[in-house]
């Protein structure tokens, strides 16, 4: 039996370019009709994506090479964590500001996001005294299996109560922890950006058991099927760009693994987290999905952006921020604050501020 322990290793590096559907379905995640376009596509499919990625990344510059992930990658280390029995589960996460916060803001990427992906909500976050974690997961093909995983490593973490920021499918994962931890509860409260509570919306349940049989560059035209050609501001190519690197980062197992918990034939029991408070942050999802979202958590806080297409926390990153401040907000003064007690009140002003700014904005581009 291993000992669960870590060790540090450096950032991993990022780049690239494609572009979602952006008002389509929750996260990135791929439609029937891209599942079968581009099995049927074939290279002539692949081709025009490339030759659209190479167009408009000859007109943008590109995050990999941003003062702000720079920045990211030479301060803040790569840690890998084993916990399970099997040392081929590797968490591998970043974990910035004060340690002797207990219940830290955790982010959970999408199905092709890796830990980098978060790199602004770090930066941005940590610089107002809160403790940060953005996590990239092992390959778990069940989600009761990733849930006893994610426990395992909020254990060995020491962190009691945490909160949840979860995009796509890290959003839905979020919601399943809370579910699986329900009579012992480890999550403090939710931000779901782009996720569903339902994976019967993709209608692709019944493909989840196939997954693990395509080759790596099959799976990845699966998930680039759902990136479509339509214009985009200078911003948003960016972060699709990004993501697109990240997705090429992903192994077969990996993604095969993301693919199979998205598509899994379940759904989220709101009764088992409804004292849980929730944010609902919307930039991308279908009316369908919107609706789902809406009615199960009521009370929920909504945070809707009129742009920022799959990936906000990457183009739309300074209204995302203050979403998850106003959010993480009303937990100050309590044993579940994720920021630093001397750090409130210069951050509480910088709310103030982003928020006039904000909507002054708003009011200027109507």
């Amino acid at each position: 039996m291993n000992t669960p322990g870590h060790r540090d290793s450096p950032p991993l590096a990022a780049g690239r370019q494609q572009r979602p559907e952006v008002a389509a379905r929750p996260g990135e995640f791929v439609s029937t009709r891209g599942l079968f376009g581009w099995l049927s596509g074939g290279e002539g499919a692949l081709s025009e994506l490339i030759q659209f990625r190479l167009h408009v990344t000859a007109q943008m510059e590109e995050i990999k090479v941003s003062p702000d992930y720079n920045w990211f990658r030479s301060t803040v280390p790569l840690k890998r964590i084993i916990v399970d029995d099997d040392d081929s589960k590797v968490w591998s996460l970043y974990d910035a500001g004060p340690k002797s916060i207990r219940c830290p803001i955790i982010f959970l990427p999408p199905v092709s996001g890796t830990a980098e992906v978060f790199f602004q909500q770090v930066q941005a976050l940590t610089g107002w005294g809160y403790r940060v974690i953005s996590l990239q997961y092992p390959v778990y093909w069940d989600l009761m299996e990733f849930c006893d995983g994610f426990r395992k490593l909020l254990d060995h973490l020491q962190l009691d109560k945490v909160h949840l920021f979860g995009a796509s499918l890290g959003g839905f994962l979020a919601q399943k922890f809370a579910e699986y931890t329900h009579k012992s509860p480890r999550v403090h409260s939710l931000i779901l950006c782009n996720s569903f509570s339902d994976t019967s919306i993709f209608h692709q349940t019944w493909t989840a058991n196939s997954f693990w049989l395509m080759p790596a560059f099959l799976l990845k035209k699966i998930v680039l099927g759902n990136f479509a050609k339509g214009p985009v501001d200078p911003k948003m190519a960016d972060a699709i760009d990004f993501m697109v690197d990240r997705l090429e980062s992903l192994s077969q197992s990996e993604l095969a693994s993301r693919l199979t918990l998205n598509c899994q034939n379940s759904y989220v029991e709101p009764h088992k987290i409804k004292d849980v408070a929730v944010t609902i942050i919307d930039s991308a999802l279908s009316l369908e999905a919107k609706e789902e979202m809406y009615k199960l958590y009521p009370n929920a806080r909504r945070a809707h952006l009129k742009t920022g297409g799959n990936f906000p926390y990457l183009c739309r990153s300074a209204e995302v921020n203050l979403y998850i401040q106003i959010h993480l907000r009303q937990f100050h003064g309590t044993r579940y604050a994720a920021i630093d007690p001397a750090m409130v009140s210069a951050e509480e002003l910088e709310v103030q501020r982003s928020h006039l700014s904000y909507n002054q904005d708003s009011e200027d581009n109507q």
